[in-house]
């Protein structure tokens, strides 16, 4: 058995981490692999950092592509070969004429929860602009996305299943750049990061729309450090890279700007 309290003290998804867990001890005593349905970037992120202590099981996570936010998780016992091959996912083009009626990425969502799906069977959704969009599911989705998902907003649509490997992802832009703080308050590296104003940060930081590790952050004055990685809803993400001290005691931070 695994130490399920252990892995669930002081956790923030208790409940998704006490369902991979019956996964893990199903995994574990049957010798197959168990694979959870779609996680959130803070879900996934505190099921690593809790199941990474673990020597009994193995967890692999894939959404699709390479810079997936949302995943699934595949476990198996230590001993079996695992990889994101052994991830069940499917992909579909949500095909329509969006040119008078533009959808954003909460249209395709809206329509699709509409149909009677939760949102933990539907991974990222790739929108293509005035053709439509591509959307990543659990496979047992398919058939019944194509046969109930009709209409997003008054656009009539048709749902035709694609591989994954015509999924119309773009890379991500890094942007290289270093700021001299004097403190690593998130609110003053954050803002040098993203090219806004300081109070800008702090209000957005109070809004909830800042995570820090996937995690949401509601303090202007979090102190940062090597490694973290901040993301700002709508705005895209900033990785933390090496901190030096100078000689008049500030911080020069190494940034890196994924837009």
């Amino acid at each position: 058995m695994l130490p399920r309290e252990e892995l669930l003290k002081g956790v923030e998804n208790r409940e998704t981490i006490a369902r991979i867990i019956d996964l893990a001890e199903i995994a574990f005593k049957t010798w197959e692999i168990e694979v959870s349905d779609f996680l959130s970037p803070p879900e996934l992120a505190e099921v690593e950092r809790q199941f990474k202590r673990l020597g009994e099981v193995q967890l692999v996570a894939f959404g699709g592509y390479p810079q997936a936010e949302r995943q699934r998780v595949a476990i198996a016992r230590a001993e079996l070969p695992l990889d994101s091959s052994q991830v069940p996912l499917a992909a579909l083009e949500v095909a329509g004429n969006f040119l008078f009626d533009p959808a954003s990425h909460r249209d395709f969502l809206g329509a699709m929860l509409g149909c009677g799906i939760v949102r933990e069977k539907t991974g990222d959704i790739i929108v293509l602009g005035e053709s439509g969009a591509q959307v990543i599911v659990v496979p047992e989705m398919v058939e019944f996305l194509q046969t109930f998902l009709k209409q997003v907003r008054s656009v009539p649509v048709n749902a035709t299943l694609i591989t994954l490997t015509e999924l119309k992802v773009r890379e991500p832009r890094k942007k290289e750049l270093t700021t001299v703080e004097a403190s690593l308050r998130l609110d003053a590296v954050a803002s040098a990061g993203f090219g806004t104003s300081r109070s800008k940060m702090v209000d957005l930081i109070d809004s909830g729309d800042v995570r820090v590790n996937w995690k949401d952050i509601s303090q202007a004055s979090y102190t940062l450090k090597s490694g973290d990685l901040i993301a700002i809803r709508g705005k895209g993400r900033l990785e933390v890279g090496e901190i030096m001290v100078t000689k008049k005691e500030r911080y020069r931070v190494q940034l890196t700007r994924f837009i």
